[in-house]
């Protein structure tokens, strides 16, 4: 049985779906994810924390747009395992 697991904001910053501008994203709708994965950036002052998968799945919402100021507790994505 499989169960949607929610990844949030841990604390406000902005948000961002690449590790630089001109490289890809982390992760797309679709794709699978292992435990520990980073799935994104959060820039808190002047500081890079990276977002990580919560557990093994496949990425089915992206609920946060890139370059997004996120408060604490914002919906950033959702994996199914």
């Amino acid at each position: 049985m499989s169960k949607r697991v929610e990844v949030r904001a841990p604390m406000s910053g902005v948000f961002y779906r690449r590790p630089a501008p001109d490289e890809p994203p982390y992760v797309e709708v679709g794709d699978t994810v292992k435990k520990k994965q980073v799935l994104a950036l959060l820039e808190t002052m002047k500081v890079f924390q990276k977002i990580k998968s919560p557990a093994a799945g496949k990425i089915v919402e992206i609920a946060a747009e890139n370059e997004a100021a996120l408060k604490d507790d914002d919906l950033i994505f959702v994996i199914e395992t």
